[in-house]
Order: structure tokens, then C-alpha cells, then sequence
């Protein structure tokens, strides 16, 4: 579609009853909530796998990390790739390959083939963050960001409860084959795709796409680069990225080991280990939603990452050590209120104002590189340390010393509004 044309269709959006940005942030929490059911539902039935193919807990933890390092390693380049050929086409073509990819795992005859699978789902699925992010930035108003990009993120808690409860249901209790979740997420994220193309729009690179926000930098007028080291160079934004990774660190432990857990060490069964699982993800929707809220409101982010990032902590930490098990649903809930999915948003809305609107693409996936190669290395060396101990507990402890180390990181992050932007 021609700029000019283009332009138009997004003026008659915004005149329209229901206004473009909220159609953006929908079509972006349903994109979110396919990636993160297509990254974890395979989780709770990870015994299942291992004894298809017979894995030791180190194995196990391997079909999460080959995942996560092609994703990782993609992660930047895919961002400076959306930057200049196109961020709506980029997306949509990586998330139905993604989907693709997914079914094709389910058929794997070999743990060979199913891992060279996984690495090519996580590499097609790399072209999502970036992108999606820095369309989303530029399509939500300055003032909506944060709890805009909360939203957003509820659908990846949505998402991973949704994965938890239909793998452990159809193949913990109906005995199903572990191959059928792959079939049916696989089916749903490229129908999913081919939604979000026709919802999603892309602005001209000379106009801003929300009404009332300035052009930070046309792409025209603008052909200074934003290299990486320009970006690593700002305090505020590789504070970010470094506690994106300690957040990240906790998260991908709970997601990747807590089926497991509750089942060896715990004594669940079938889909009580999925129900229990998904009340992570669940609880973390109206704790993003408010935080961000409230942050919105104050114009403040930094004190409440003060406030989540130790309470997950503690949350964590009582998970493995309390026994009875109210007390660890409970545990699990005040994790998944005050975690990682609740402190995505402030710490996305941050990066967005530490960076012009033309490096969104680089910025979002630089941060999630950070982010992610923490979830390649959590599932590998959790499931190492189960085989050396015996038990995850000192899995679980490990994310409760990072999400420490994440704390004493956000002490030099420097809340001003006023501060110099990358690239200005």
C-alpha cells in the first residue's frame, strides 16, 4: 500500500468509533499470548518428552535453552532488519513461520530432530519483540504507554496459563500423545498471524501514527544510525537490560521447572500441575495492570521496581522452602502479582523514553537479547544442578540470588524525565 494511501487508512482509524491504538494493543496481546503458549506449554509435560526420547533433567533443560539461543542470537539483528525493510512485515512473516514450526516439532522422530525444530521456531519467533514493540510505541499515545504495553503483556500470562492447561489436560489426564499440543498451538498462532496482518498497520516514515505525538526523528530527514555501543553507552538503558535479565533469570526457572517440581517433589498429578502452574501467569495480569497504572499516573517507575523485584524474591524463595502446600499456592500467587511479567511494562515504557522513536526497533530487541540470555541459561543449568542434588530446590535458590543482584542493579538506574535520549 502506497504512503499516501496508507496514511489515509490510519486517518480514517483514528476518527473511527474505536480508536487505532486500541486495536494495535489487541491484536498485540493475542500475538503474545500464541508465543508464550508456543514457548512453554511443552513445560508440564516435559516427563513425557524425556521418556519418548530418554532425557536425563540436563537434556530436559536443553529443549528450553536451544529454544532460547537461536531466539537470543536473532534478536538484534531482526530489530535493525524491521527498522529498514519494514517492522509489520517482518513480524507477521516470523510469526507464522513460528506457528509452522511448531506443528513441524510435534512429528520429530528423533530428540535430533525435535531440537533442530525448536531452534528454528526460536529463530523465526526472534522477529516478534522488536518489531512489535516498536510499532506498539508508536501507535500507543506518550500517556498510555506504560499501561498499554501492560496489556499487552497480559496476554503472554494469559498465554502461558492457557498452554499449561491444555497440555497437562490432554496429555497428563486423557493420555493423549505429547505431539498433539504441538499440532493444535502450531494450527492457532499462524490462524493468529494472519489476524494481527490485517489489524496491524505501519506509519509512513515521515508522519507520527498516534494524533498529538511529535515525530521524534523522521527517517527521511534522519540517516545518523544508532549504532548498538551508542545505546549500551546510556546508563539508564543497560541498567534496564541487566535487570531484564535478572527478572528474566527467576521467570524462565518457575515457568520451566515448576511442572516438574510440583510433580516430583510436591506430588501433583496429571492437570493439578498445570492448574498450579498457571496461577503464575494468571495472577501476573492484574499486577502489571496496576503497577503500570499507578506508575503511569505518579510518572515513576523506579520505586516500584523497589518494590517487586524483592517481594518476587521472597516469593521464590518460599515456593521451595515452605511445604504446605496452601501456603505455596499462595507463595506462587504473590509471584506471579509481583514478578517478572508485572515489572515487563515499567521497564519497557523506560526504554522508550531513553530512546528516539527511529532506534525502537534495535533498542527493544537489545533489551530483550539481554533479557533472553537468561532463559537460555536458566533451563540448562537448573536441571544440571537437579542431577548433581537430586532436588531443584537449588535451582529455585539460584533465581532468588540473581532477583537480589537484579535489586542492587536498579539503584543506578537515574529517573529524570528530562534525560538526554539516545540518538539526540
Amino acid at each position: 500500500m502506497a504512503p499516501k494511501a496508507l496514511d489515509a487508512q490510519l486517518e480514517d482509524n483514528r476518527r473511527s468509533a474505536i480508536p487505532y491504538w486500541w486495536k494495535a494493543v489487541f491484536a498485540f496481546s493475542l500475538g503474545w499470548m500464541f508465543i508464550n503458549a508456543n514457548k512453554y506449554f511443552l513445560n508440564p509435560i516435559l516427563g513425557n518428552i524425556g521418556a519418548e526420547y530418554n532425557l536425563n533433567n540436563s537434556q530436559l533443560g536443553l529443549v528450553n535453552s536451544i529454544f532460547f539461543l537461536t531466539y537470543t542470537i536473532a534478536q538484534i539483528p531482526a530489530g535493525a532488519i524491521s527498522d529498514k525493510i519494514g517492522r509489520k512485515k517482518l513480524l507477521v512473516t516470523g510469526f507464522i513461520f513460528f506457528g509452522l514450526l511448531t506443528g513441524i516439532s510435534g512429528v520429530m522422530a528423533s530428540f535430533a530432530g525435535f531440537l533442530v525444530a525448536r531452534a528454528l521456531a526460536g529463530l523465526s519467533s526472534a522477529t516478534w519483540y522488536g518489531p512489535q514493540f516498536a510499532l506498539s510505541s508508536e501507535a500507543i499515545p506518550q500517556k498510555y504507554r506504560t499501561i498499554g504495553s501492560a496489556i499487552i503483556n497480559s496476554g503472554s500470562g494469559i498465554g502461558i496459563a492457557f498452554g499449561f492447561i491444555l497440555s497437562s489436560t490432554l496429555v497428563l489426564d486423557r493420555g493423549m500423545s505429547w505431539s498433539v499440543p504441538f499440532y493444535i498451538f502450531g494450527a492457532l498462532t499462524v490462524i493468529a498471524g494472519i489476524f494481527i496482518s490485517m489489524i496491524v498497520k505501519e506509519k509512513s516514515r515521515n508522519e507520527p501514527l498516534v494524533p498529538g505525538d511529535a515525530v521524534e526523528g523522521t527517517f527521511n530527514q534522519d540517516r545518523e544510525k544508532v549504532s548498538v555501543v551508542s545505546l549500551l553507552k546510556n546508563r539508564n538503558l543497560l541498567v534496564i537490560f541487566l535487570v531484564l535479565f535478572c527478572s528474566i533469570y527467576g521467570f524462565t526457572v518457575i515457568v520451566t521447572w515448576l511442572p516438574k517440581f510440583l510433580a516430583t517433589e510436591r506430588g501433583f498429578q496429571g492437570s493439578q500441575v498445570g492448574l498450579i502452574s498457571a496461577l503464575v501467569p494468571l495472577a501476573s495480569i492484574p499486577g502489571a495492570l496496576i503497577a503500570s497504572y499507578i506508575s503511569d499516573r505518579l510518572g515513576r517507575k523506579k520505586p516500584f521496581a523497589f518494590i517487586l523485584i524483592p517481594i518476587a524474591a521472597v516469593a521464590l524463595w518460599a515456593t521451595v522452602y515452605i511445604q504446605n502446600t496452601a501456603l505455596l499456592i499462595l507463595a506462587l500467587l504473590i509471584y506471579g502479582l509481583f514478578g517478572k511479567i508485572a515489572l515487563d511494562p515499567i521497564l519497557i515504557s523506560s526504554v522508550s523514553e531513553n530512546v528516539r522513536q527511529t532506534a525502537y526497533g534495535v533498542a527493544f530487541s537489545l533489551y530483550n537479547f539481554f533479557g533472553m540470555i537468561s532463559s537460555i541459561i536458566a533451563p540448562w543449568f537448573v536441571g544440571f544442578l537437579a542431577d548433581k542434588t537430586g532436588s531443584m530446590a537449588a535451582g529455585f535458590y539460584s533465581a532468588v540470588v540473581v532477583l537480589a543482584i537484579g535489586f542492587f542493579l536498579m539503584m543506578f538506574f537515574k529517573e529524570d524525565r528530562k534525560a538526554a535520549t539516545v540518538g539526540e
